[in-house]
């Protein structure tokens, strides 16, 4: 089964082809991180927008690089949520359009299902049963996952996401967008021991993320030195400061999620996943702990086709499908999925 993929959660545009049997065929992503940069984050009309006019290109690139025709596509998956509901809806629209066309079945993915199993991808997948941290610009939680489809939620941010105060703290210091990696660039350069952060949640049992108060603090922090002394020093130190915080509250909650289910494997996946500080500590911690480790490679850690494709594959092939509606949620509890 060739299964085309499509993604519109956000800000990103992803088109791929995965095959059953020979794999992941072709990809393709724009990001729109450039047009948002203006308005120092995501505006959701301007991004709707845009889905629709980068989509179909994609979609025509994608088939050429894969060296196929339209008609040669027996399934299609898209993001379903969720996600901005009009970003989901050019997706969608597309995806179950070009089913029924086509005459094929459609699936509507679930984004984070598509982070779960996006590491999955590579020439060496970990083994199920395993821990996910899934840690991006919307959503922060760490799953138990069992196989496809089944899902134990062991924790979530009760307020911000870890990118989403990444990319907040990092337009408070002015160092640009989009904030993540902009923030853990200036971070090499500071000093993280300069001013004391605090670590959420951190000194209680359980395994939920709250960074709201760790932006509150940086603020406070910063707006505690007059506007001559917000030096790009300051911003780079503040920086550093607030990068290990989330690094090491993470890292914490990773270890209390491995020691309580007692696997051994732990996946790391969503766009902070890349964050460089992030992977040494969990590292770290693996060899220190004798848990493996592991993460989809640095173009799959962000929103992308090749993840919905695969996600929606597995759904297709275990002979689940959607009727003609065009379905897009905007929530979607990951919970409210039905094992294969």
């Amino acid at each position: 089964m060739r299964v085309l993929g499509i993604e519109t959660s956000c800000d990103e545009t992803g088109v791929a082809i995965y095959d059953g049997r020979d794999g992941l065929l072709a990809h393709a992503l724009y990001s729109q991180a450039e047009i948002h940069a203006e308005y120092g984050g995501v505006v959701p009309e301007i991004a709707s927008r845009d889905h629709v006019r980068k989509l179909l290109p994609l979609l025509d690139q994608c088939l050429a690089d894969a060296g196929c025709a339209r008609a040669d596509i027996d399934g299609v998956a898209y993001t379903s949520g969720p996600g901005l509901i009009g970003a989901l809806l050019v997706g969608a629209s597309v995806g179950r359009s070009l089913a029924l066309a086509l005459g094929v079945p459609a699936i509507g993915v679930h984004h984070m299902e598509g982070h779960l199993l996006a590491p999955l991808l590579e020439e060496a997948p970990p083994s199920f049963p395993f821990v996910a941290l899934l840690v991006s610009g919307g959503h922060t939680m760490l799953v138990e996952v069992e196989k496809v489809g089944s899902y134990r939620m062991l924790g979530e941010t009760l307020d911000d996401a870890a990118g989403e105060a990444f990319d907040k703290t990092a337009k408070l210091l002015g160092l640009g967008y989009p904030g993540g990696p902009k923030l853990a660039a200036a971070a090499e350069a500071g000093d993280p021991d300069r001013f004391p952060f605090p670590r959420p949640m951190t000194d209680r049992p359980g395994l939920d993320f709250s960074f709201s108060g760790l932006k509150t603090h940086t603020r406070t922090l910063w707006e505690s030195h007059p506007a001559d002394e917000r030096t790009a020093e300051l911003a780079r130190d503040i920086a550093a400061g607030f990068q290990l915080s989330v690094v090491e509250t993470l890292a914490l909650k990773c270890r209390r999620a491995m020691k309580e289910t007692g696997h051994g494997s732990l996946i790391v996946s969503g766009g902070v996943g890349a964050n460089l500080e992030l992977r040494k500590a969990l590292r770290r911690d693996g060899e220190r702990h004798g848990w493996a480790v592991s993460y989809p490679r640095i173009e799959f850690c962000t929103d992308n086709g090749a993840m919905i494709a695969f996600a929606g594959y597995q759904r297709l092939a275990g002979g689940q499908k959607q009727d003609e509606a065009i379905s897009a949620r905007s929530r979607w509890p990951l919970e409210e999925l039905n094992a294969l």
